[in-house]
């Protein structure tokens, strides 16, 4: 039976990567349809439309052996990459008070996250959120150094299987946090809403302000402000893979609560509204009819030019979508005016990157890429306590709050 499902879906990878979508689509349906399906969820406030993570569970021909996920190598098995992509920590630092700082460009090899906080002090607490749409729990760190002054917020969406403990875990962003005091929010998708816990930004119902998963996101932010002295100046959100995807829909609708947002493996908001829409996104990139968002805010971006699981390309639509850009085929990304300023770069004993930077057009949407050379469907840098990280990549999670740390939000004339 195996075999036959392996079978069925090199056939649809064949007929995705040749146009067909809807064929590619009901092969796979009649073949998982004969497999038991069981902690399938019903469609409901707060959750998908569809179980398309029982549809996805197949995609690509494996380019290389399979690894386990969090062996820090940022290759996945290769017949489940887009599955995953839609299913689906750091060194003790010096700490510098009320400021994010970054903390350099590469992080090799480093200690247990929960090892860390142990040792600094802060605290990981456990906490939910519940409106119309539904409930969803989160987790908070709030590091050691907060006695109650103003300090930022960096909400962070996880990719398909993981959950916020092994977000926090790949990331390192806790670290980051205890050595520079700030906030961080992970909120986690219900695995009632996604049976792989995929944030569904593929959806037409999780795609607007005011419903759906953005708004559940948007509580969790609020929720935290309510509770902390949170400085309304300095709130970002990002994420990674269908998290990354997330951040750009919650950047995209709701503007006036984050002040800048990180994409890492994602899509641009509004790339999919269904099942083969997302397919032919992830591996083709969006209609060249995507609608720019109302408004934009700054814009970091990272992408590994080996993802197998979301196309590169998505990384210079996300740019382009955001405003005065064209993208390119190899990666880089013109402005429409200048051609964005480019800066290689080689992180000591592992990859080499391409950074891109995009002046501000004086509306505050300033925007910076990442190209991480040989790296695929993983996060840049990250630890290998958690999954789908690569720690030969330059640091992500650093150049993040570097980024963030430059772009708080603009007074309102």
């Amino acid at each position: 039976m195996q075999h036959q499902i392996q079978a069925a879906m090199a056939e649809a990878t064949r007929l995705t990567r040749a146009g067909q979508l809807a064929e590619a689509t009901a092969l796979i349906q009649r073949t998982l349809g004969n497999q038991p399906a069981s902690g399938m969820s019903t469609p409901g406030p707060g959750r998908a439309a569809e179980p398309i993570g029982a549809q996805l569970r197949v995609v690509d021909a494996p380019a290389a052996p399979a690894v386990t996920p969090g062996a820090g190598t940022g290759h996945e098995p290769g017949a489940s990459r887009v599955a995953e992509f839609l299913r689906g920590v750091a060194k003790p630092p010096a700490r510098s008070p009320h400021r994010l700082r970054p903390a350099g460009r590469a992080r090799p090899t480093q200690p247990d996250t929960t090892a860390a906080m142990a040792r600094a002090g802060g605290r990981f607490l456990d906490a939910s959120y519940t409106n119309a749409a539904g409930t969803r729990a989160y987790k908070l760190y709030v590091p050691s150094g907060y006695t109650g002054q103003a300090v930022p917020l960096i909400v962070m969406l996880h990719g398909g299987t993981q959950t916020a403990v092994d977000f926090a875990a790949g990331t390192g962003m806790n670290a980051l946090a205890e050595r520079d005091t700030f906030l961080v929010a992970y909120p986690e998708q219900a695995t009632s809403a996604n049976r792989l816990r995929c944030w569904n930004w593929f959806q037409a119902a999780d795609q607007h302000r005011g419903a759906g998963e953005p708004s559940l996101i948007a509580g969790i932010t609020r929720q935290v402000m309510r509770a902390y002295n949170v400085d309304a100046h300095r709130v970002y959100v990002a994420g990674f893979s269908a998290g990354g995807a997330m951040a750009a829909v919650m950047a995209a609708t709701y503007p006036d609560l984050y002040a800048a947002v990180g994409v890492h493996s994602g899509l641009a908001y509004g790339a999919a509204h269904d099942l083969p829409s997302a397919f032919a996104a992830m591996k083709q990139g969006p209609s060249p009819q995507l609608r720019p968002p109302a408004g934009t805010i700054p814009l970091i971006v990272f992408h590994g030019d080996h993802d197998q699981t979301v196309n590169r390309v998505n990384a210079n639509h996300l740019l382009h979508h955001w405003g005065r850009t064209a993208p390119t085929g190899q990666g880089a990304v013109r402005g429409s005016a200048r051609a964005a300023p480019v800066t290689p770069g080689q992180v000591p004993g592992g990859r080499a990157y391409t950074r891109l930077v995009h002046p501000d057009a004086g509306d505050g949407a300033a925007m910076e890429q990442w190209i991480i050379h040989q790296a695929g469907h993983a996060w840049s840098g990250g630890s290998p306590h958690g999954s789908y990280t690569d720690p030969l990549g330059p640091d992500a999670s650093a150049e993040l709050v570097r980024f963030f740390n430059d772009h708080p939000k603009k007074a309102r004339p």
